[in-house]
């Protein structure tokens, strides 16, 4: 398989490859940086007959996003308040991320909700009930057994089932602060991303 062979694989993939990464990471910057990581390992892959490029190309990046969330949850908890997910800002029609299906798991609840999941969780779910693969596909993909991600989903379900919010706020002052936070992440403003516990009791 030539470099170019591969690069018309990938670009043929990247919509799906952004999308996984955005939902499992909260952030279309970090999303962006592991899609371009997994083209670079893609790239660099042994020139032996690939099965399915599709299997490979989301396998690299969804380990890549386990490894990141594991060592992102711990600058996370330094943090003062409540750390939220970066809104996808509105993308260009002729950017090919344009392809990427907009619904209820790019919200900003689900994304929070997410961030109640160890990496291995919030990687099981997504792959099970936002992409649609089956157990089999995702065993292979997270190198487990299919008995062990029936029961890391089953985990992950109950995670977010008994989850509570963190503070009170009524849907008006949610839409209000998502409303500013938007409008901070497209100028540009996105450090921190978080709130302060006074602003979240304010709210």
């Amino acid at each position: 398989m030539t470099k170019l062979d591969r690069l018309e694989l990938f670009s043929q993939h990247r919509p799906l490859l952004f999308a996984v990464a955005y939902r499992m990471l909260g952030s279309s910057t970090d999303a962006e940086d592991l899609s371009q990581e997994t083209f670079i390992r893609w790239q660099q892959a042994a020139d032996v007959e690939i099965a399915s490029p599709r299997a490979l190309l989301v396998t690299i990046l969804t380990r890549l996003c386990i490894n990141h969330l594991q060592s992102a949850r711990v600058r996370r908890e330094e943090y003062f308040g409540q750390w939220l997910p970066e809104p996808l800002v509105t993308i260009p029609t002729q950017n090919p991320l344009a392809a990427i299906e907009i619904d209820e798991s790019l919200s900003l609840a689900f994304l929070l909700l997410l961030e109640r999941l160890s990496p291995m969780e919030r990687a099981v779910l997504l792959l099970r009930e936002v992409f649609d693969y089956e157990y089999v596909e995702i065993a292979s993909i997270l190198d487990q057994s299919e008995p062990n991600c029936r029961q890391i989903l089953r985990r992950a379900r109950q995670h977010i089932k008994g989850s509570r919010p963190r503070f009170d706020a009524s849907v008006e002052q949610r839409e209000e602060l998502l409303r500013k936070f938007s409008e901070a992440s497209s100028q540009g403003d996105r450090t921190p991303h978080s709130l302060t516990q006074a602003e979240c009791r304010e709210k």
